[in-house]
């Protein structure tokens, strides 16, 4: 007597394993709708129907497996498109002063802002005076108070700084023992000539580095004592 590839199991219990199936199938629903979405196909030896027409037999690892790969390849492909925005919206009467801006496709520090109406029937605007942080250039704009404005990401990190260059570059040290010396020394007369004479006399100076918009620059000096 032949051997039957798949045992005969019971009918309450192949409903139940269907069932299972179902829902973790609905589970999918979203990605599989998503024209990017390819389902995963399981084994063949799992999804035949033998001829002697016993219940069909699916392995519910394999597709919580299946699952678990689609939604990591899912979540990998939206970091990708994530990336790192140099801005972010804010609704332009919402920025007040000593905040942040972009005029001109330059990142500006805000030194001044007011409110007018055009008209009778006209939308409040905001006039905004800023500096650029890089440069030190006055930029001015005006913008409809309920329209977004374009904000930049600020930040300040501190380095250690090592040495300094015949051609002005610096030398720091980063927090993960690194150096970096991609950046040169800052053009503020004061905040130069502090540098430069603390570096002469042998002190331990702490800078901090102010990065935008994909800009970086020396913007402050600490003074941590002699070397």
């Amino acid at each position: 007597m032949a051997t039957k590839p798949y045992p005969d199991l019971p009918l309450g219990f192949c409903c139940q394993y269907l069932l299972h199936l179902l829902l973790l199938l609905l589970g999918l629903r979203d990605q599989v709708r998503n024209p990017g979405f390819h389902f995963p196909i399981l084994p063949s030896f799992l999804l035949d129907v033998p001829a002697s027409g016993s219940p069909i037999v699916i392995s519910s690892f394999s597709v919580v497996a299946a699952a678990i790969m689609s939604d990591e390849e899912h979540h990998f492909e939206s970091k990708a498109d994530a990336g790192a925005s140099k801005t972010y919206p804010q609704q332009a009467g919402t920025i007040r002063k000593n905040g942040y801006i972009v005029i001109k496709n330059r990142p500006c520090k805000v030194v001044e802002v007011s409110t007018s109406k055009t008209g009778k029937h006209g939308h409040a605007k905001c006039h905004f005076v800023g500096i650029d942080i890089f440069n030190a250039k006055k930029l001015e704009d005006i913008v409809p108070s309920s329209h977004n404005c374009d904000v930049p990401h600020v930040t300040r990190t501190d380095y250690q700084l090592i040495d300094i260059s015949e051609d002005g570059f610096v030398s720091l040290l980063t927090e993960n023992g690194n150096t970096k010396d991609d950046l040169r020394l800052p053009t503020d007369e004061t905040l130069l000539a502090q540098i430069k004479d603390g570096f002469a006399e042998g002190k331990d100076l702490v800078v901090t580095v102010m990065s935008a918009m994909g800009e970086e620059q020396i913007c402050a000096l600490k003074d941590i004592g002699p070397k």
